[in-house]
């Protein structure tokens, strides 16, 4: 099993309602092809870069987990046909990057 770190951005036009749906769906989606959760963050409504779909900003989430490798392509296909998603990213850690992530989520609990 690898280690997965994704990011996603929901269309900023969507209720506190559907958003939860949407993590919710991603997050059942993961448990069913037997990912295991490390992490669930919701960052909030950002600005972005540049526009996507004619949106300035949108609401980004991450997950961290473990999953098996062909486990990631149906939940990345189920990213591209849904609408409310506008951008996705999924990241393969490394033992740094888990290092790394496990620092950041020990800062995280710090500030709360």
């Amino acid at each position: 099993m690898n280690h997965y770190e994704t990011v996603f951005i929901l269309n900023p036009v969507l209720s506190d309602k559907q958003i939860k749906e949407t993590v919710k769906k991603y997050q059942d989606l993961l448990k069913s092809k037997g990912s295991k959760f490390f992490n669930k963050e919701d960052w909030g409504l950002k600005k972005l870069a540049y526009p996507i779909q004619n949106k300035k900003s949108g609401f980004y989430h991450l997950f961290e987990y473990t999953s098996e490798v062909d486990s990631i392509a149906p939940v990345e296909v189920e990213f591209r046909r849904d609408e409310r998603v506008m951008r996705y990213l999924t990241v393969k850690l490394d033992k740094h990057a888990v290092a790394w992530a496990e620092k950041r989520k020990k800062k995280l609990k710090l500030k709360s």
